[in-house]
């Protein structure tokens, strides 16, 4: 297994832990053809159910 040759310095240790949250990044949304409510996409749309064109999610019905 390998070693490193090097003790690495404290401001490099440290800005390497702290780079995990520049990795994060905030979800793509996108508007849903049916009730164009704002949606993450790849996902069904959770007001009225549907997902490419079709009912997958039976949700409530208001009244």
């Amino acid at each position: 297994m390998a070693l490193p040759k090097y003790k690495k310095s404290r401001s490099s240790t440290r800005s390497q832990k702290a780079q995990w949250k520049r990795g994060l990044k905030t979800p793509t949304l996108t508007e849903c053809p049916q009730c164009h409510e704002v949606k993450m996409t790849h996902r069904a749309c959770a007001k009225c159910g549907y997902y490419k064109g079709k009912t997958v999610l039976v949700t409530k019905v208001e009244g």
